[in-house]
């Protein structure tokens, strides 16, 4: 089986911190990681290995030239080979622009590493949350997709995926070529850590760059800013109202009905 994993370096959001004056991120000091959800998706890819080790990962991704850490890193784990997505033209892009850039990443890398049975991506990115790229990834593609995935087999010549559902999970079966965007498993699906020997051999492997100018076919009003339909207006910090009380009448009867008096007389309710 051939699989090609998405992942995307983002910065840690449990160490952001937000200048109080011009309201944008200190990105001063925050470390860079593997997008968790994209994590999940490698793990995923990972445990297809062990059952069946002919298996074969390809990582890709999209960013600058430090981006080559986050592939590393997913060399480290599980995959055998990387693909780095780099260029000034592809500055800029939202969530359509990189799911058409990736779209045709993926023709691009498959004339090396041939036809890939699996995509698989993380549901989103800790640093946008749209969930967005997967599904549009999928559609440019023009192969069927399951989302928000707990964990996947093969099984019959087509992939068994267990997806997360609101009121309960659903085990669907889905036909090869396919996308499937992961979310976070159970305890047992965590992301497991890269051994000595395959960590030393990340560090000295050689990541692949693509760029704008090897895929010429791609159509340039679709990438970068240009191809972005969306931007940011402008970004903020929600106001946080410390203003608060505690009703305690000493019954939860009593307090509800002074509760109800408080907000009456505020003209709340």
């Amino acid at each position: 089986m051939n699989i090609l994993v998405c992942i995307k370096q983002v910065p840690d959001t449990t160490v952001i911190k937000i200048d109080p004056v011009t309201n944008t991120l200190i990105r001063e000091g925050v470390p860079a990681i593997v997008n968790p959800f994209d994590a999940y998706a490698l793990e995923a890819a990972a445990r297809i290995k062990d059952k069946d080790p002919e298996t074969k990962i390809v990582v890709v991704s999209m960013g600058p030239e430090n981006a080559k850490n986050a592939l590393k890193e997913g060399l480290a784990i599980a995959a055998d080979k990387a693909y780095l997505l780099s260029g000034r033209a592809f500055g800029g892009s939202d969530t359509l622009a990189t799911s058409y850039i990736l779209s045709n990443a993926v023709k691009k890398i498959e004339e090396t590493e041939g036809k890939f049975d699996a995509i698989f991506c993380g549901k989103q990115a800790i640093d946008g949350d749209t969930a967005q790229v997967g599904p549009e990834l999928a559609e440019h593609l023009g192969y069927p997709q399951v989302t928000c995935a707990l964990e996947c087999a093969v099984k019959d010549g087509r992939l068994e995926v267990l997806k997360e559902g609101q009121d309960a999970n659903q085990l669907i079966g889905i036909q090869m070529p396919c996308v499937i965007t992961y979310t976070k498993p159970g305890p047992e699906g965590e992301p497991r850590f890269p051994s000595i020997k395959r960590k030393m051999a990340a560090n000295r492997a050689v990541i692949t760059t693509i760029t704008p100018e090897d895929m010429p076919e791609i159509d340039s009003t679709m990438i970068g800013l240009k191809g972005s339909p969306t931007h940011v207006k402008r970004s903020f910090v929600p106001v946080k109202n410390k203003n608060g009380m505690i009703v305690d009448e000493g019954s939860v009867e009593e307090s509800s009905k002074k509760l109800i008096a408080l907000l009456s007389d505020a003209q709340i309710i």
